[in-house]
């Protein structure tokens, strides 16, 4: 007998045992039970009476087993072997490897149990069910339905996706129950959304059970967190779930707090890395198990299984936070957008500034615009004025130090009546340089990189690291340099130098501030980390336009503009005296699309420009990128569609050395290629398919160089 079944040999047993102690092993055994088998193979076990197969999809994350298995369920885990909860198989025996009509060996490894059937399709003997990890079903019918759409839409698998969608189990947390959902609320009035055309229409369609779509403009001000909160109260109302999904955990902390003051505790979760594991998991499970029907929390929360979803909101969907680094890599816009067409629920996508996605949600019709009347967004509105090339040549305060003369007279009057925000692109103390003389960029002697000014009185090398103290420029040899782009801490260096009597802040990545006293400061922020201050700022200085226009991306000018306005809107209205002004060339749209406060007739005019072009996302896009030889070869495979359209393959430019390596980069010391394949309207899901197979080919074989296959890239040059 095995002794993996609890059986083992009497004789051996009891050889050289007494007498009375045989007596007593035999009379043990005979009053014994079946025994029960152990969880290694379960052998010898009897299996589920009924539904005695298990479909399980194992947590490998690659894409050629991106399939379901099917198990043999055990009696002992028929009980707790329901759809949706954890478990652990087998996996990876061999034919070979069958004892008793059943398979055995291989690793183990986590998955979920998807469906219970009555027989299986697959002809060979099944290895049996390891272990229910936990009976709490997590997974359900529709976050699986959900989490496969995303897959397909992104050519990845369905484990890399529900990896992202549901969190990692926490005992502690599955052992404490959900409180008992409350009732619905009453319908909220309409509060500030009455500022807009079709605001409260939006929201009696939401009370009323409805299903609107709107990508909504923003008014500047700070009103926006609470008209969020009211538009999931009028969706709770209907006795619906709603989901919110910010960029970052300081949105998420505003809409919390608006959520609370407009439905009171016990109404919403909110589900941000910050909580840590336990609480976020708690959270989760008290969504899941319909305790709370209300989620506001960052990109993860996308995949939130809200019951009864009614509402699915993004705000700022511009932000480079929705997208997710991880595989499949999929943006939180896409996955909501999945989710409203899959639960037929209302779609909310707003913020200051627009995008071109969202004016192509409108101009196709799917959704309606959700704006304020020209009159009321100049009451809302900063004034902008703006500083050129021309201004500066002739202004001699701006030739001798940074500021233009109306940029000094902005912040003397701002600091009269309460805070300044002061935004520079670029964080430290000088990020580049380049020579006084000739304007030739700073460059390493050993690696030909970007010189950098860290601290007063020393060069760095962005890229190797390396001290240098005896720099000359190569083109004219002068030993003079000036500052290409000025970081925020040199910034208010300069500005604390200028207004000696006036506290200086930074906000930026060493030290983010979420908000700021209403008294005289300047506030020196870098682009996104910009707090908020009490009764808005006084005014604003936005320095150094052309380091965010000159970037060599589509997106340049879109995401300037909308830099820019998320902090123009911290300021308070023109009425009140609230002024913007932006250092950049004055005739170029996006710096008008600021003076008119028009981000939706950029973003119109943008997507009519790429209409004609072709690019996103009017079109869709993959980027195939690797060693030159590994694109060649996956591209000679795959069988893309009729309509494809093969782009480059282009170098892909190094990443500075001694920095940590950004997603897609290459590895450090290696040559990669990139080429994008364009398909136009409705071929995506053809493109993804196509991508998905061909690279679940070559993981298959094996002993290939791996490529990296991204859908919609954000970065396309």
């Amino acid at each position: 007998m095995s002794s993996e079944n609890g059986q083992g040999d009497g004789g051996a047993a009891g050889e050289g045992a007494p007498p009375e102690q045989l007596a007593l092993i035999r009379e043990s055994v005979r009053q014994a039970k079946t025994p029960r088998a152990k969880p290694r193979t379960w052998r010898g076990a009897a299996l589920a009476d009924e539904l005695p197969v298990a479909r399980v999809l194992v947590d490998k994350g690659v894409l050629h087993l991106d399939r379901y298995f099917d198990y043999a369920v055990p009696a002992e885990l028929d009980a707790d072997a329901q759809p949706g909860v954890r478990v652990r198989v087998r996996f990876g025996a061999g034919r070979g490897r069958v004892r008793d009509g059943r398979r055995e060996g291989g690793g183990l490894i986590d998955g979920f149990l998807v469906e219970r059937l009555a027989a299986s399709d697959y002809s060979g003997p099944l290895a049996a069910l390891a272990q229910v990890v936990s009976p709490e079903p997590v997974l359900s019918e529709e976050l699986l339905g959900l989490a496969r759409a995303v897959a397909d839409r992104y050519a990845g698998s369905l484990a890399d996706v529900l990896q992202l969608a549901v969190p990692p189990r926490n005992a502690r947390a599955e052992q404490r129950p959900s409180p008992a959902p409350l009732p619905p609320p009453a319908a909220p009035g309409a509060g500030s959304w009455a500022r807009y055309e079709r605001g409260s229409a939006f929201l009696d369609s939401l009370a009323s059970g409805g299903a609107p779509r709107a990508v909504w403009n923003a008014l500047p001000g700070p009103r926006w967190s609470e008209e969020l909160a009211r538009a999931v109260a009028a969706t709770l109302a209907s006795g619906r779930g709603a989901l919110v999904v910010v960029p970052d955990g300081r949105a998420a902390a505003r809409v919390d707090a608006a959520l609370t003051a407009v439905l009171g505790e016990g109404r919403h979760a909110l589900l941000t890395a910050d909580a840590g594991p336990e609480k976020r998991y708690r959270e989760w499970l008290a969504v899941r198990r319909g305790s709370v029907r209300a989620v506001v929390g960052t990109r993860a929360a996308m995949f939130a299984p809200v019951q009864d979803l009614g509402l699915v909101a993004l705000w700022d969907d511009g932000d480079d936070s929705h997208s997710e680094q991880h595989a499949p890599q999929p943006h939180a816009r896409e996955v909501l957008l999945l989710r409203a067409a899959q639960d037929g629920c209302a779609f909310l996508m707003g913020g200051w500034s627009c995008t071109v996605e969202g004016a192509q949600l409108v101009e196709s019709g799917w959704a309606r615009p959700l704006v304020a009347a020209r009159e009321q967004v100049r009451h809302s509105a900063p004034l902008v004025r703006t500083v050129g090339d021309q201004d500066l040549a002739r202004d001699e305060a701006a030739r001798a130090a940074r500021l233009p003369t109306l940029a000094w007279q902005a912040v003397r009057e701002g600091l009269r009546h309460g805070p300044v925000l002061v935004q520079v692109p670029r964080r430290g103390y000088v990020p580049r340089m380049a020579c006084a003389q000739c304007r030739a960029a700073a460059r390493c002697r050993h690696c030909s990189g970007p010189l950098e000014a860290r601290d007063q009185g020393a060069l760095w090398c962005g890229w190797c690291g390396r001290e240098e103290n005896a720099w000359h420029c190569p083109e004219c040899g002068s030993f003079r340099l000036r500052a290409q782009v000025v970081g925020a801490r040199r910034t208010a260096e300069e500005l604390g130098r200028a207004f000696p009597a006036v506290p200086v802040r930074t906000s930026g990545r060493e030290q983010v501030l979420d908000t700021v006293p209403g008294t005289p400061a300047l506030v020196v922020s870098t682009p996104g980390a910009e707090p908020v201050a009490e009764g808005g700022y006084a005014a604003a200085l936005l320095l150094d336009g052309w380091a965010m226009l000159g970037r060599p991306d589509l997106r340049a000018g879109e995401d300037a503009l909308r830099r820019w306005i998320a902090a123009a809107a911290l300021v308070r209205p023109s009425g009140e005296g609230g002024t913007v002004v932006v250092v950049a060339e004055p005739t170029l749209r996006p710096v008008q699309a600021l003076v008119r406060w028009d981000p939706v007739g950029h973003a119109v005019r943008e997507l009519s420009e790429r209409a004609e072009l072709g690019f996103p996302p009017v079109s869709r896009m993959a980027a195939v990128s690797g060693t030159g030889e590994a694109v060649a070869a996956f591209l000679g495979a795959v069988e893309l569609p009729a309509e494809a359209e093969l782009l480059g393959p282009v170098p892909v430019p190094a990443g500075p050395a001694g920095r940590p390596r950004r997603p897609g980069a290459p590895p450090p010391g290696e040559e990669w290629e990139r080429a994008l394949l364009r398909v136009p309207p409705g071929r995506g899901a053809a493109l993804a398919a196509a991508l998905k197979s061909a690279q679940a080919a070559r993981m298959a074989r094996g002993g290939e160089e791996a490529v990296r296959v991204r859908i919609d890239p954000p970065d396309i040059g």
